[in-house]
C-alpha cells in the first residue's frame, strides 16, 4: 500500500534532519578534535596526592596538602560501589561508547524548556574527560568538547580503567578525592570495609557534594542514599529485602580529619622544610613519601614523658583556675552519674578530639536538650594533646561531675584534684585543699588529660603547662634521629625547641670539659680542690665568686667525684689548668658551636647556649666510643607506588687515617639533602625503562658519609665510667629505678635554676631532654636538672629501651686497672683497707702511696689542682 503523501514527506524530513544531525556531529567532531588534548594523554595522568612524611615504620606522621587522596585500583573496588555509581550515574556505562544518546535527548529538551542544561547528560567517561581535561562551567560547546573526548578515551581505556580514573578524581566533600579518601574522611574507614549503606551515601555524592553531604546536610543526604539504593534494586544490584534493609540504616557519618598513626609533628614540620629545600612546588601534589628515621614506639613514649614530666612539674607549682567562668544558674540540673563514668575510655578520648565544628554540632543536635544546653557552652573550646576541654556541671565535696564538648559526662575524683593548691608565684603555692569547692565550682571551664594505666585509666584536672620541654634520641652509632619532640604541643606553638632554642647548657657541658682534662694529662683520680675561689676581671663591676648549688665545699676531690657531684669549683680549676684554647680545640672536634662561646671560665659552668640537638649530637661521641656522627632524619624519599627516588647515604664510623675530616661548618640538614632530587622529579630524561617498557626513576644514594674518630677511644672509655657514676652513685642516681648497668649521662642546670638538662644514653641509645621557659625566668626552688629533666629522660629511656638487653661498652686496648688511695689518688699498697678500684690509660698509672703507718702514708698528692 503506498503511503500518504503527508507521511512521505514527514518520514523525508526525519530522515533529512536525521541526516543533517549526523553531518553537524560528524563535521562538529572534525572540527573540535585537533583542538583537544590527544585522550591518550590519561595514561599519563598523575594525581594530585599530597605529601606524606611516615616513620622509619611506616606509620603516618604527618600529611600537607589541600586534597585528601588515596588512590586505589579497580580491583579494590567492592562491587556494591561500582553499581551504586553506575545507578545514580550512569547505567548504560558498560554498554555505550561513551555517549549516552538517552541522556544527551534529556539534555537538549531541557535546554530548549528551561535555556539552560539541568541533568547534563553526561556519562561517567564525560565526566572524566570533564574533571582531566575541561573545566567545570556548563556550556554547551562544552558539552560537544565533552563528547568528542569520551570517545576518543573510550578507544584509550577499557571500562574498568575509566572507573578507576572516575573513582579515584571526582570531587567528594570535605577536602576528599576518590571513593577511598570519601570513606576515610565520612567513616574513618577504608572503602572496603563500609556497608551498602555507607557505599550508596558516597555514591550520592558526586553529583553535588555539598548539598548531599552526610555531615552538613544529613536529611538530604538520606534521601539521596535511599533513592540510589532504591536505583540498586531496580538496576538488580540488590533484592527488594536487601534495599529495605540499608535503607534502615542510620546516618552515621562524621567528620574524620587525617589522623596520624604517630604524634610526630615537630620533627615532621623540621623535615617538611628541608623537603621544600629540596624539591620544586609540586611537593603537596606529586605523591611524594618521605620514610623518615624516627621509631613510632620511641617517639610515642618521647612525647609521653616529656607531658607527663611537664604536667607533673606544673602540678608543683599549683592551679591557676579555670580556663573561663561560665554563669549557669539559669541551666537546668543534669541527673546524677555513676562513679564508674569516671574512667577515661578511648572513645571519650576520640571523640573530644575532634575539633570539626560541623560534626560538633551534629553530635550536640539531638542529644537531650538539658546537656545540649551544658555542651553548647564549651564547643568552641579547643583539645590541646591530651588536654580536654570540659565543664564542671555539679560538685560534692570530693568530687566534681563533667560533661565535654560531645555530650558525654564523666566524674573527676578527689586524688585528682587534690593536687591543686593555689598558684601564687612560681617560687610559692597555696595551702592544700580539703574540698572540691575550694577549687571547683559549677560553671568552670577546665581541662582534664587521661591518668593513671591503661587499668586504671581515668581523668585528671589538669591544665596547659607554663614552662617548655624538648627531648631529643639519636641511635650513636650513625646519627639517625630516633625521636624528636619540640615542645608541649605543636598546635599550641610551633616553636621547635629541640632544633630552635639555644640556652644555656650547665653542668650537662661539664663532661666536656673533662674530657678535654683527660686529653691534657688529667686521670679520674687527679685530686682538685673544692674551695672557694674569687675572680678579679675588669670587665665585671664586681670580682666572681662562683660557688656549688648546695653551698658545700669538699676540699682535694679526685675528678671522678667532683663529676658525679658536679663541682662547680672543680670544673673551674680544671678549666684554668688546661686554658681556654685546648678546651676549644675539644669543643670544635665535638662539633659545638664555638664561634659564639664566650671565651672565659664561666664556660666551665655551662655559659655557653646550644641546643638540645646539639648536646645530643655531642654525647654520642661519648656512646659510640668517640666517633662524631651528625643528626640526621630522612631515610629515603619515594613516589606513592614506592619507587625509591633517593636512600640515605650509609654512615660509615672510620678512623682518622681512613676517611676525611668532614666540614666543622656542614649544617644538620647537609645530611639529608639528596642531590639533584628536583631534577629526577621533573625531567623526563633522567627516566630509564624496564623489560616492559615502564619508566623507573634512577634511586640517588649520595657517597657513604663518613663518622671519623674525634676521641681517643681510651679516653672516650673512661668518660663512659665517669658518666655511669653520676647515674649509679651522683645526681642521676635516680636512674637507677630503670635497673640497667648501662647508663651514663649528665645532669645541668644553670643559674637560679632557669634551664634544666639531663642527657644521657646507653651504647644503643642516646637521648637529651630541657626543661625550662621560652622567656628565661626561674622553675622556682629546688627544680634542679634531676628533679625537672631527670624523671622525662627516664620515663622515655625506660620503654625506648625495654626490648634492647644490657651492654656495655667495650674496654679498648690501653686501659689498666688498679686500686688507688681515695683519699690522695695515688696507687695504693695490698694492704690498704679502703683502697677502691680506677682505670688508668697504661702510661698514667699514678705513683705508689708511701708505706701506710709512716709519715705521709695518707698524705696528700704531690700535686693539687
Amino acid at each position: 500500500m503506498r503511503l500518504p503523501t503527508w507521511t512521505r514527506f514527514l518520514l523525508l524530513l526525519a530522515t533529512a534532519g536525521a541526516g543533517g544531525g549526523l553531518l553537524i556531529l560528524a563535521a562538529s567532531y572534525l572540527y573540535l578534535a585537533p583542538q583537544l588534548p590527544p585522550a591518550s594523554q590519561i595514561r599519563e595522568v598523575e594525581y594530585q596526592i599530597p605529601l606524606r612524611i611516615y616513620s622509619r615504620d611506616m606509620k603516618l606522621i604527618s600529611e600537607y596538602g589541600e586534597k585528601r587522596r588515596q588512590p586505589v585500583s579497580y580491583d579494590q573496588l567492592p562491587q556494591p560501589l561500582v553499581q551504586a555509581i553506575l545507578a545514580a550515574e550512569d547505567e548504560r556505562f558498560f554498554t555505550h561508547n561513551g555517549v549516552d544518546l538517552k541522556g544527551l535527548l534529556r539534555a537538549a529538551v531541557e535546554l530548549a524548556r528551561y535555556r539552560e542544561i539541568r541533568s547534563g547528560g553526561s556519562t561517567i567517561t564525560m565526566q572524566v574527560a570533564r574533571n582531566f581535561f575541561l573545566g567545570r562551567e556548563q556550556r554547551f560547546l562544552r558539552k560537544f568538547n565533552e563528547i568528542v573526548l569520551a570517545i576518543q578515551i573510550e578507544r584509550v581505556l577499557s571500562k574498568e580503567e575509566i572507573l578507576e580514573l572516575y573513582l579515584n578524581k571526582i570531587y567528594l566533600g570535605h577536602r576528599a578525592y576518590g571513593a577511598e579518601a570519601a570513606a576515610q574522611v565520612y567513616y574513618g574507614k577504608s572503602i572496603s570495609d563500609l556497608s551498602v549503606a555507607q557505599l550508596a551515601m558516597i555514591a550520592g555524592l558526586p553529583k553535588a557534594p555539598s548539598a548531599y553531604n552526610p555531615i552538613t546536610n544529613p536529611e538530604r543526604a538520606l534521601v539521596r542514599r535511599n533513592w540510589i539504593l532504591l536505583r540498586m534494586e531496580e538496576t538488580g544490584a540488590l533484592t527488594h529485602e536487601e534495599r529495605l534493609a540499608a535503607q534502615q540504616a542510620p546516618v552515621s557519618a562524621r567528620f574524620h580529619a587525617a589522623q596520624p598513626e604517630v604524634d610526630g609533628a615537630y620533627f615532621a614540620e623540621m623535615v617538611r622544610l628541608q623537603a621544600m629545600e629540596l624539591l620544586d612546588g609540586d611537593l603537596y601534589t606529586a605523591g611524594i613519601r618521605i620514610v623518615t628515621t624516627l621509631d613510632s614506639a620511641r617517639q610515642t613514649a618521647a612525647v609521653n614523658a616529656l607531658r607527663e614530666g611537664l604536667h607533673s612539674y606544673d602540678e608543683r607549682h599549683g592551679y591557676r583556675g579555670p580556663l573561663t567562668k561560665i554563669d549557669v544558674s539559669a541551666l537546668p540540673s543534669l541527673p546524677d552519674i555513676s562513679a564508674a563514668s569516671s574512667e577515661a575510655t578511648p572513645e571519650q578520648e576520640a571523640l573530644a578530639s575532634n575539633d570539626d565544628e560541623a560534626e560538633l554540632n551534629k553530635t550536640i543536635t539531638g542529644l537531650d536538650p538539658d546537656i545540649a544546653a551544658w555542651a553548647a557552652l564549651i564547643k568552641d573550646q579547643p583539645r590541646i594533646g591530651p588536654l580536654n576541654p570540659a565543664i564542671v556541671t555539679a560538685i560534692t565535696d570530693k568530687q566534681a561531675d563533667l560533661l565535654f564538648r560531645d555530650g558525654k559526662r564523666a566524674q573527676l575524683a578527689w586524688d585528682d584534684i587534690r593536687w591543686a593548691r593555689p598558684y601564687i608565684n612560681d617560687k610559692y603555692v597555696g595551702d592544700e585543699p580539703n574540698k572540691t569547692s575550694q577549687v571547683l565550682k559549677p560553671g568552670h571551664v577546665i581541662h582534664v588529660r587521661p591518668s593513671g594505666s591503661d587499668e586504671t585509666r581515668r581523668w585528671r584536672l589538669a591544665q596547659l603547662p607554663r614552662a617548655q620541654s624538648a627531648l631529643v634520641s639519636l641511635d650513636p652509632d650513625n646519627g639517625a634521629i630516633e625521636a624528636m619532640q619540640g615542645g608541649y604541643s605543636f598546635s599550641v606553638s610551633n616553636f621547635n625547641r629541640a632544633v630552635q632554642s639555644k640556652r644555656q647548657a650547665g653542668s650537662v657541658f661539664k663532661p666536656f670539659v673533662y674530657t678535654s682534662a683527660l686529653e691534657n694529662g688529667f686521670t679520674p683520680a687527679s685530686i682538685i680542690n673544692d674551695a672557694p675561689v674569687v675572680f678579679d676581671d675588669e670587665k665585671l663591676e664586681t670580682a666572681w665568686r662562683p660557688t656549688g648549688a648546695s653551698g658545700k665545699f669538699y676540699g682535694p676531690t679526685r675528678m671522678r667525684e667532683a663529676l658525679y657531684r658536679s663541682l662547680n669549683l672543680v670544673s673551674i680549676r680544671i678549666l684554668r689548668q688546661i686554658g681556654i684554647s685546648q678546651a676549644m680545640g675539644t669543643l670544635d672536634r665535638f662539633g659545638l658551636p664555638t664561634d659564639s662561646f664566650q671565651r672565659d671560665l664561666s664556660l666551665a659552668l655551662g655559659s655557653a647556649s646550644v641546643t638540645p640537638m646539639e648536646i645530643a649530637s655531642a654525647y654520642s661521641i661519648f656512646a659510640n666510643g668517640g666517633y662524631r656522627v651528625s643528626p640526621w632524619g630522612i631515610l629515603r624519599i619515594e613516589k606513592e607506588n614506592g619507587d625509591v627516588l633517593w636512600q640515605a647515604p650509609e654512615v660509615v664510623l672510620c678512623e682518622k687515617q681512613d676517611c676525611q675530616q668532614p666540614d666543622s661548618d656542614v649544617e644538620l640538614e647537609a645530611v639529608d639533602a639528596p642531590p639533584s632530587l628536583a631534577e629526577v622529579l621533573h625531567s623526563d630524561e633522567s627516566l630509564n625503562s624496564d623489560a616492559d617498557g615502564e619508566k623507573e626513576h634512577p634511586v640517588i644514594q649520595p657517597d657513604p658519609v663518613m663518622a671519623p674518630r674525634v676521641l681517643d677511644a681510651r679516653i672516650a672509655w673512661l668518660m663512659n665510667s665517669m658518666l655511669q657514676d653520676v647515674v649509679r652513685r651522683g645526681t642521676g642516681h635516680l636512674a637507677n629505678s630503670l635497673g640497667r648497668r648501662d647508663l651514663a649521662g649528665k645532669t645541668g642546670t644553670t643559674n637560679d635554676q632557669v634551664d634544666a638538662w639531663f642527657s644521657g644514653y646507653s651504647p644503643e641509645l642516646v637521648a637529651t631532654v630541657w626543661v625550662g621557659f621560652d622567656n628565661p625566668s626561674t622553675l622556682g626552688w629546688g627544680e634542679y636538672g634531676g628533679k625537672a629533666a631527670l624523671p622525662i629522660w627516664m620515663s622515655y629511656m625506660g620503654p625506648a629501651l625495654q626490648d634492647t638487653p644490657d651492654r656495655q661498652m667495650e674496654q679498648p686496648r690501653g686501659i689498666t686497672t688498679v686500686r688507688i688511695n681515695p683519699e690522695n689518688g695515688l696507687l695504693a699498697r695490698p694492704q690498704n683497707p679502703d683502697s677502691i678500684t680506677e682505670y688508668f690509660i697504661e702510661d698514667q698509672v699514678p705513683d705508689l702511696e708511701p708505706p701506710l703507718g709512716l709519715a705521709g702514708g695518707n698524705s696528700a698528692p704531690e700535686q693539687i689542682f
